[in-house]
Parts: structure tokens; C-alpha cells; sequence
């Protein structure tokens, strides 16, 4: 069966259920925005350009779930709780139509969970599609099919999602987190713990942020700017979900919970931008005179002061040169952005088959200037494993692949370093 996705059933009109509406109704979509209330769907409506409006359909649950049978694909985008999610779709799959297919945009519940137990056609022809926000920006779209997932329904997902909505689209595999944020959330809440020795030495929260940006191809929020954009009672919820469904052994473990200061934060409240006059890491306080005094909470006091200027002073040019540098920046790169392009050299074939997902993810979710594989190769991957085998740790399992096969790089002339060893041509 070949599928064509021309009108979207919106189910959720949050921030991402919105977004999606809002994209696929400038794709020239047919577009259904379904909520629990009126006022919930009309709020959400108002993300829909005006002169795409004509598109637009409303309703709610109670009144209009049957309407989806008018509609090819029917997108999930509530609360991320999979108890709600599965009453939801057990309401949903009889109403809509033979051909139509069905997704859900969850960030982390795995399509197992949300499968198991429903009708034969649902699991045939249901995917995980997951936006980044704002939907309208962010390039990424993560692709997730489920184990009985039909070729046809992922071919339809993916040429929509570039074709008409013009995104980077990502195959990954029915794994927490999937590719984006399991590598970005690593990156966060090991940073976190990592961070904390070197501003018990006296480096500042602004010198982190300066080293874990620009000099390793990150954008200027860093650590714990990227942090306060997400929310604190975000990345609660990420490390909680991610204590139940790692792996066994997966170093991901040893940071899923708050250090006790961010902890403390997360309770009283402070979780970031979102937060206002509470703030997160930093804050904006307007003055009487018009103008404006950026504070940091300092974590080692746990105290407001005036922001500073990050020393960067002694910190290499070249990007990613500060991995390799003997000062304590050089040491925190490593030991942080280090540590995670480890984390991702040792997720390969676990969360996508390729190294090239990987690297989409990332830069498309993130921002990345170079995927982790990409940054490997800049760095020179013979440098990162002889600094690895100096520590006498373990090499993670691509770094392992590259060494074996005795190539130098993970590309070269258009292709690409497989699990295998192998070369394989870089898809278009």
C-alpha cells in the first residue's frame, strides 16, 4: 500500500501540538485541532498563521473525536504520561479510517510501551514523530517505528515531513530518549555533576558556559544557559525517565538525579526562564532607570551576584583545540563534552544503525556546529583514543570499530564508517 499524507488531525494543542498544526497548515495541510476544552484549542490555534487559518478545524474530544476519520494522519501530542496516552489511542483507533496513519510526538516514552496490547492495525501503522521545539524552527524530526511497523506507513512519514514540511528527518530506534535528547539530556545532566569540582575551585558558571560553547562548536548558552531554556522541572522529568528504561550498565545512571544545590532549586521553584524573578542559573533584573543587571546564582554560595565575564583566557582558538589543553578549562572540556562524544561513540547501532542519524540529531536538534562523529573526526579520532587509552579506560564501541578496521576517520570521499567496519555511501 502505497500512503499520502494530505490532511493532519491534531490531538493535544500545547506548545508542540500547536507547532505541528501550525506547520503542516503552512504546508497547505488540512488541519484538525482536537483538545479537552474549547478555550485550550482556541488558544492553541492562535499559533496558525492567519492567512492559513481557512485550513484549520476545531474541536474537542468529547464532542468531535469521530471527525478524524476525515483525516490521513492522526498525530498525538498530549501530556507525557502513557497511561493518558493509551486511553487516548484505545479511543482513537476505532474512529479513524483504514489507510490513515497514527503517531505520537512523545520525547521519551518508548512505542513499545504505548503499543503493546492494542489491535494488529494500530501497531502496523503507528510511528513515534517527534519534533523539536519550536516546531516551526527546529529542523529535526526524529522517525521511530515499532516493531510491527509497516515500511509504507515510515516511507509516508518521512516524505512528508521533508517534502512538505521541509525538515532534516532522523531514523532512530525504540530506545529511551531516542538520538536527540538521549545524547543532549547526557550532555546536561552530566554536565551538571561534572561541572561541580571545578566551581569548588573557583571557576565560575560563566567561564563553563564559555568553554562548553563556541570553543567546542556549541551554541553561546553552554551548560547551564541551554539548561535554564529547558527548565529545570524538565530535565526532573527527563532524568526520572531515564532512571527507569536506561539500559543496565549505561553510564546515563550515574546522572539522573539533581546534584543537591540544583535539587534545592527545583524545589523552591527556580527553574530557569521560565521562572521570571525566581530565574534558574541567571536572571534579568530591570531597574528603575530602563536598564537592565544580569545576575548569575552562584551555586557555590547559593547566592545572587552580578554576572561575569568567562576567562577564557589561555583557551585555544581552534575549534576543539580545548579538549587537548592542560588548564582547567582544557580539563572540563574533556571531562564534559569529552565525555558525551564518548557517550554517543558508544551508543552505535544501539539507538540508530548509522553514525549519520546520529550526527543529523544533533546538529539539527542541538545546533551543534559538528555531530559528535563529525567533532571525532576534526578532532582527529588517533588523538581521542590515545587520550582515552591514557586513562586506561575502555574505547567505546564505534571508536573500537574505527581502530579495529584501521581507518583514520568515520568519513571520507562521501561515505561513511559502518558498525560492520565497512564503508557505506552518505545517504543524499
Amino acid at each position: 500500500m502505497s500512503r499520502r499524507i494530505e490532511s493532519v488531525a491534531v490531538l493535544g494543542c500545547g506548545t508542540m501540538g500547536s507547532g505541528i498544526a501550525a506547520a503542516s497548515a503552512a504546508a497547505g495541510c488540512r488541519v484538525l485541532m482536537l483538545d479537552v476544552t474549547a478555550e485550550l484549542v482556541e488558544r492553541g490555534a492562535q499559533a496558525v498563521d492567519d492567512e492559513h487559518r481557512h485550513l484549520v478545524a476545531t474541536g474537542t474530544f468529547a464532542a468531535d473525536l469521530p471527525a478524524i476519520a476525515d483525516y490521513d494522519w492522526i498525530c498525538e501530542a498530549i501530556v507525557e504520561d502513557l497511561d493518558t496516552k493509551r486511553e487516548l489511542f484505545t479511543q482513537v483507533e476505532p474512529l479513524r479510517s483504514d489507510g490513515s496513519v497514527i503517531s505520537s510526538n512523545t520525547s521519551g516514552i518508548p512505542l513499545r510501551d504505548i503499543a503493546a496490547g492494542m489491535p494488529e492495525r494500530f501497531r502496523r501503522d503507528v510511528a513515534i514523530t517527534h519534533f523539536f521545539n519550536p516546531v516551526r524552527v527546529m529542523k529535526l524530526f526524529e522517525l521511530v517505528p515499532g516493531a510491527d511497523t509497516t515500511d509504507d506507513v515510515i516511507d509516508a512519514f518521512a516524505a512528508f515531513g521533508a517534502d512538505r514540511l521541509g525538515k532534516g528527518v532522523v531514523h532512530a530506534k525504540d530506545t529511551v530518549n531516542f538520538i536527540g535528547n538521549r545524547i543532549g539530556c547526557y550532555f546536561m545532566l552530566s554536565g551538571l555533576h561534572l561541572a561541580e569540582p571545578f566551581l569548588a575551585e573557583g571557576m565560575t558558571q560563566e567561564t563553563v558556559d564559555g568553554v562548553l560553547g563556541k570553543p567546542v562548536g556549541l551554541p553561546p548558552t553552554g551548560l547551564f544557559g541551554l539548561i535554564d531554556l529547558i527548565g529545570l522541572d524538565v530535565m526532573d522529568l527527563v532524568g526520572k525517565n531515564l532512571a527507569v528504561n536506561l539500559p543496565d550498565g549505561d553510564a546515563g545512571h550515574a546522572y539522573t538525579s539533581f546534584p543537591p544545590v540544583e535539587q534545592r532549586m527545583l524545589e523552591r521553584g527556580q527553574l530557569g526562564r521560565k521562572s521570571r524573578e525566581l530565574g534558574g542559573f541567571g536572571r534579568v533584573q530591570k531597574l528603575d532607570d530602563g536598564s537592565k543587571r544580569f545576575e548569575t546564582f552562584d551555586l557555590a554560595t547559593e547566592a545572587w551576584r552580578d554576572a561575569v565575564e568567562p576567562d577564557l583566557a589561555g583557551v585555544p582558538g581552534d575549534l576543539g583545540e580545548v579538549l587537548f589543553s592542560n588548564e582547567p578549562q582544557g580539563e572540563l572540556a574533556w571531562r564534559i563534552f569529552g565525555g558525551t562524544l564518548r557517550y554517543a561513540a558508544g551508543l552505535v547501532p544501539e539507538i540508530a544503525d548509522d553514525i549519520v542519524n546520529v550526527d543529523n540529531a544533533i546538529r539539527w536538534g542541538f545546533n551543534w556546529v559538528h555531530g559528535p562523529f563529525e567533532m571525532l573526526d576534526h578532532l582527529g579520532p588517533a588523538r581521542v583514543i590515545d587520550k582515552i587509552r591514557a586513562e586506561a579506560a575502555e574505547l567505546p564501541a564505534m571508536l573500537r570499530v574505527l581502530s579495529d578496521s584501521g581507518a583514520d576517520t568515520f568519513y571520507g570521499d562521501g561515505r561513511y564508517l559502518g558498525v560492520d567496519g565497512e564503508w557505506h555511501p552518505v545517504p543524499a
